[in-house]
């Protein structure tokens, strides 16, 4: 089964209302059944976006993808590295 993907802005507006609502007397289980979200998800999220704003969030979310991206040019790079390193030792 297929997740939802939400934003950074969407996570700490759902943090913030568990937060509400678990002062509020409300059980770990009956906020994550309001949210619509699991329990590991809520975990997880406290951990990743625990105390951020959402303009932080963002900014967080996109650092991750230019660092994937750049992490991916440096692989590809290092293969044409290594792919010509062959080709000169060869008799060619």
């Amino acid at each position: 089964m297929k997740g939802k993907k939400h934003s950074p802005e969407q996570i700490v507006k759902k943090l913030r209302e568990a937060d509400a609502m678990i002062a509020g007397g409300k059980t770990v289980g009956q906020v994550c059944q309001s949210l619509e979200i699991s329990e590991q998800t809520l975990s997880r999220w406290r951990h990743q976006y625990g105390g951020m704003k959402s303009e932080e969030a963002k900014r967080l979310k996109e650092l991750d993808e230019e660092n994937k991206r750049l992490k991916k040019l440096l692989a590809e790079a290092e293969l044409d590295k290594a792919i010509l390193k062959e080709a000169l030792r060869g008799n060619y």
